[in-house]
């Protein structure tokens, strides 16, 4: 009877010792879990303002786009924060090829003009939206190539996850050239010419020393290509990566060709249409030291 009930006042001091530990350990597993649901949820938190905070970001590199192209030598610095997110600025991939006709009915190429992009990337392990995902952020959509009017922007911006793509799975924000067209009319005496001015800014990577979170934009030349007697202007946009993703697809331009005919009347000697076509060369660094 001694060792029964020797045993019994045993196995009631294991018990609580028991319960503790099983209790500590719940409570551990609690906090891990809890730990974890809260990191994850920080992450992606600051991974969706990477993202919010990308598109405000590539709206002003649109801009700065249009405010070096015509300045030679003009250089633009812009810094950005991301912890999930970096940039790229890839050639050659868009060519806007411009056909002119004349007042005589020859059509040739006016010119072919390959430019790359500049974009903000993050991977879709941090923040998605859904594939195929497409928001253009500026301007407002259009049903036109080209953009109309001297306060027109010459880059688009939008945002786009699409996959599969060569270089991963990335939700991206991009600022792609595009051309702006402004119309004028000059008259002297019974001489009236219509102007039609394209500005077209082609970006090339010059250096990508990514020492700090920064894109700068540099003017460095400017073109400027004339022909006279015009009846009417085509314009396209061909993609040369196409086979790495850069299709339309990816850029979502609501066409991929348009012409613009000159007014009715401009198709004699002391009354005819011009073309005027800007280029401005930008040089991109990534990361370069401010």
């Amino acid at each position: 009877m001694k060792n029964v009930a020797k045993s019994l006042r045993n196995k009631k001091g294991v018990e609580p010792v028991i319960a503790t530990v099983i209790i500590t350990g719940t409570i551990i597993i609690l906090i891990t879990v809890a730990t974890i649901f809260a990191n994850n949820l920080l992450s992606a938190n600051l991974a969706q303002s990477d993202f919010n905070s990308a598109k405000q970001f590539m709206q002003t590199i649109g801009l700065q786009i249009d405010d070096v192209a015509w300045k030679i030598g003009q250089t633009d610095t812009t810094s950005y924060s991301s912890r999930y997110g970096t940039m790229n600025s890839p050639n050659a991939i868009l060519t806007y090829t411009i056909n002119v006709t004349t007042n005589s009915g020859v059509t040739t190429i006016f010119s072919q003009n390959s430019t790359g992009i500049i974009y903000f990337y993050m991977p879709t392990s941090y923040y998605s939206i859904s594939n195929n995902y497409f928001s253009q952020i500026f301007p407002s959509q259009v049903s036109t190539l080209t953009y109309m009017g001297s306060s027109a922007p010459v880059a688009k911006v939008f945002a786009v996850e699409k996959m599969p793509m060569h270089d991963g799975s990335y939700i991206r924000v991009v600022a792609a050239p595009a051309i702006r067209v402004i119309n004028s009319t000059i008259s002297t005496g019974t001489n009236s010419t219509f102007y039609f001015e394209l500005y077209l800014p082609l970006l090339s990577l010059k250096s990508s020393p990514r020492l700090s979170q920064s894109v700068t934009l540099t003017g460095n030349s400017i073109s400027v290509k004339t022909q006279t007697s015009i009846k009417s202007i085509g314009i396209s946009v061909t993609f040369p990566n196409a086979t790495y993703g850069f299709d339309n697809t990816f850029f979502r331009f609501p066409v991929t060709s348009e012409v613009i005919n000159a007014p009715s009347g401009y198709s004699s000697a002391n009354k005819q249409c011009v073309i005027e076509l800007y280029t401005g060369e930008v040089g991109v660094s990534l990361g370069a030291n401010e």
